[in-house]
């Protein structure tokens, strides 16, 4: 273990990188539907257990939306606005408080997709349209603009949910319009269709995954609504049991740091938030509370997947 004391090169830092103590990461909150639909933006830090703080405000009140961070970004795609379908891209910068501002646009009118991506890329994965889509679909996140084709998912379904790690984005359950067990995956430095990965525990809709750079964890879901599940990213192979969610979620929200994973939110609606430790199995517990109970509401992590 290094000395923390005094002044480090960059080469050292980087040297015990394995051995920094776990610092806190930004998650925000965005959007979702309680009383009515909403669009709030919150943050909280994953240290202490703590409540949700405003941020800002959405451009217009949305829920069932994809969100994905990098360091410096959180975008949140797509989602339902109380009448119809919505294919606006907006961003935050996490530094600074505020409301959001336009990025482009999905290719399609689409809500309940879910996104994956990289510190570069951010990759937006089914959803619905008319019908379930298996559209994949990409942006550059440091650059504003429409988005570019990427692939195929292997089945149409929407209501997914989604992990990822710097190289892989798995993309898990979903409906068509029954819950569907399949877990499928890109490598999300190129393009290309998705592979089979394995298949879930049980089959779920609905459901929300959080992920370290090697694990992957999946919680609720309209199935067994206090499961969680979980899969080594960089492995093909079905999902194995983790634990229980300290209360059923589904359409709900996650987030992580990469150390913790956390599930906020859901039918209900619900404003608690629960934390679980990724590389643990083990169940949830309780945290801290969003702005207002929601449901249908997204996520992206600052310096790490923003999964919703």
């Amino acid at each position: 273990m290094p000395n923390y004391n005094g002044v480090w090169s960059l080469s050292t830092q980087y040297q015990y990188a394995a051995d920094w103590p776990t610092i806190p990461r930004l998650i925000m909150v965005a959007g979702g539907y309680g009383s009515n639909y909403t669009n709030q933006v919150g943050t909280f830090l994953t240290g202490a257990g703590n409540n949700v703080a405003d941020f800002g405000d959405l451009s217009a009140i949305r829920a069932y939306m994809a969100g994905y961070g990098n360091s410096t970004r959180a975008l949140f795609g797509g989602g339902y606005d109380g009448s119809s379908r919505v294919n606006t891209i907006e961003y935050f910068t996490f530094g600074s408080a505020g409301n959001a501002t336009d990025f482009g646009n999905l290719s399609a009118t689409r809500t309940t997709s879910i996104a994956v991506g990289n510190s570069t890329r951010g990759v937006f994965g089914g959803g619905g349209e008319a019908n379930p889509v298996n559209v994949v679909e990409f942006v550059t996140i440091a650059n504003t603009g429409n988005v570019t084709d990427f692939g195929d998912l292997t089945d149409a379904r929407q209501e997914l949910g989604a992990v990822t790690s710097t190289t892989r984005g798995v993309f898990a359950g979903g409906g068509d319009p029954n819950a569907s067990n399949i877990m499928d995956y890109i490598t999300i430095g190129s393009t290309g269709n998705a592979t089979d990965f394995g298949d879930l525990v049980t089959a779920h809709k609905a459901l929300a995954g959080c992920s370290s750079s090697t694990r992957g964890v999946f919680g609720g879901g309209d199935g067994d609504q206090d499961q969680i599940q979980f899969i080594t990213i960089a492995s093909t192979g079905n999902a194995s049991a983790f634990g229980d969610l300290a209360v059923n979620r589904y359409y709900h929200g996650s987030g992580s740091d990469s150390t913790f994973g956390f599930f906020f939110g859901g039918i209900g609606p619900l404003n608690s938030i629960e934390k679980i430790t990724i590389a643990s199995n083990g169940n949830g517990s309780d945290f801290g509370d969003l702005l207002s109970a929601v449901y249908g509401v997204s996520a992206a992590s600052a310096n790490h997947g923003g999964i919703a």
